[in-house]
């Protein structure tokens, strides 16, 4: 595995550099953040991360081991490759995700271009208890709620039915009002069943008071 890179900055593009190692120019895809750090003639350090493929070998550059980390991590979300986790951290930088992950905060990953509510929820449920804030030593951190790692999801597939994550939360909230094992137990797909089962009683309540009252 390539660790490093030192050498002299051969080229900085808008993605892109190359590093000039002994005359072999290495090309190297980083965050436009690093890429400024970067001055052609200078020499140039960035941690990597390759990446093989059939096809293919890529290398990823980051300014720091830390950012190389939490991208190596990313990787390991089902739907998130190299280009997208690159993408998070020019938007996030390492910590930012720490604290997005560790408090399910998947809003913080849709203002990544390319990453929608599914995605944004997918990749908090699966790094849940893999990425943990640094914060300052010996202070503790808080814990995730079950709630804050399954809501995103529930949210996620309500709004791809349509409804808006407004009235999602409402109805997921109000649903699970009598069923706090449900809510603890954080099945997504029975929570799931269970607020449109809500919906669907509710919808008939309403209707039933709207004879009533013609």
């Amino acid at each position: 595995m390539i660790s490093f890179l030192r050498g002299t900055v051969a080229h900085v593009g808008l993605s892109s550099a190359v590093i000039d190692l002994n005359g072999a120019g290495m090309s190297v895809n980083a965050t436009p953040q690093t890429l400024s750090r970067l001055r052609v003639g200078d020499e140039g350090k960035l941690f990597t991360s390759l990446i093989v493929r059939e096809d293919s070998l890529t290398l990823f550059g980051f300014g720091s081991d830390d950012e190389r980390e939490v991208f190596d991590i990313l990787l390991s979300v089902s739907g998130v490759g190299p280009r997208l986790a690159l993408a998070v951290l020019a938007v996030h930088d390492p910590e930012a995700i720490r604290v997005a992950a560790h408090s399910g905060d998947n809003k913080a990953f849709t203002k990544v271009p390319g990453i929608g509510p599914k995605v944004a929820g997918r990749i908090v449920l699966e790094l849940a208890g893999k990425l943990v804030p640094h914060g300052t030593p010996g202070a503790s951190v808080p814990a995730v709620s079950a709630e804050a790692v399954w809501k995103p999801q529930v949210i996620a597939a309500m709004t791809s039915l349509g409804w808006s994550e407004k009235d999602a939360a409402s109805s997921i909230d109000k649903s699970l009002a009598d069923s706090p094992d449900l809510a603890e137990q954080g099945n997504v797909a029975e929570i799931l069943r269970a607020t449109l089962r809500w919906l669907g009683q509710d919808g008939a309540r309403a209707g039933n008071r709207a004879g009533a009252r013609g």
